[in-house]
């Protein structure tokens, strides 16, 4: 037996939010790629626990698309079986958001410690490979950072003691690092520390946004999963 009246409005209204889902899975993907990408694609995080909450974010982009599929299919053929299937997977896919959200959060709050310890090499061995010198090379002009705290870290790198890679320069050129520490206003003044916190501050600050704010879009598909499987059980009745 067929859904009528306002049953009708809810099929339709939770086809409407099976596509939001399917738009938030690809947006959770993403994002969840993008901060992996960012913290990864400078020097090695040594902290494996960086990547658990991006990691858990695509992790729920691909799941998404699978409950989507029951969602789809138990409003359009009306099967009570499916759309319980749906609710009960959409409401535990939420419980994982707020726990990757609060990864997310706990990881902030140890950031400055994970970022210091990622770049205790950047100097010592700076010169160890062609690989590892472009890799901080690209750092530094990305970030538009110098030093791991300060310009003052590259003093006793080089002989002259006055000395800093190219890539700390505002403007760069061939050699405009020689004997530019006695030039400060051509170096960038921040350190890569406290730059790199910050722009991974920014990417998990979105990651966390994204999570909340598709957990309450998914709060709305329950509601009206469970209106609808309502509507299927009482047609049931009634035949």
């Amino acid at each position: 037996m067929g859904l009528e009246g306002g049953m009708k409005c809810v099929k339709v209204l939770l086809f409407f939010f099976n596509f939001i889902f399917w738009l938030c899975g690809l947006g959770l993907i993403v994002v969840g790629i993008m901060v992996q990408v960012a913290m990864h694609k400078t020097l090695t995080i040594k902290d494996a626990s960086a990547s658990g909450a991006p990691i858990v974010v695509i992790g729920i982009g691909v799941v998404i698309f699978f409950i989507a599929f029951f969602g789809c299919c138990g409003a359009w053929k009306e099967n009570y079986c499916m759309v319980t299937t749906f609710a009960i997977l959409l409401s535990l896919i939420i419980i994982v958001e707020i726990a990757a959200a609060i990864a997310g959060y706990i990881f902030r709050e140890k950031l400055s410690t994970i970022v210091q310890d990622s770049l205790v090499d950047m100097i010592p061995k700076y010169n160890s490979s062609s690989k590892f010198k472009e890799t901080v090379d690209k750092l530094q002009k990305d970030l538009s950072c110098c030093g791991v705290n300060s310009t003052s870290d590259w003093k006793n790198f080089y002989p002259d003691q006055n000395s800093v890679p190219d890539s700390c320069c505002v403007n760069v050129t061939v050699n405009c690092g020689s004997g530019a520490l006695s030039t400060p206003a051509k170096l960038h003044k921040e350190g890569c520390h406290d730059a790199m916190e910050a722009f991974l501050k920014k990417n998990i600050q979105w990651v966390i946004i994204a999570a909340l704010v598709i957990a309450f879009l998914q709060i709305m598909g329950i509601v009206f999963a469970c209106l609808l499987m309502r509507g299927i059980r009482s047609g049931y009745e009634v035949m």
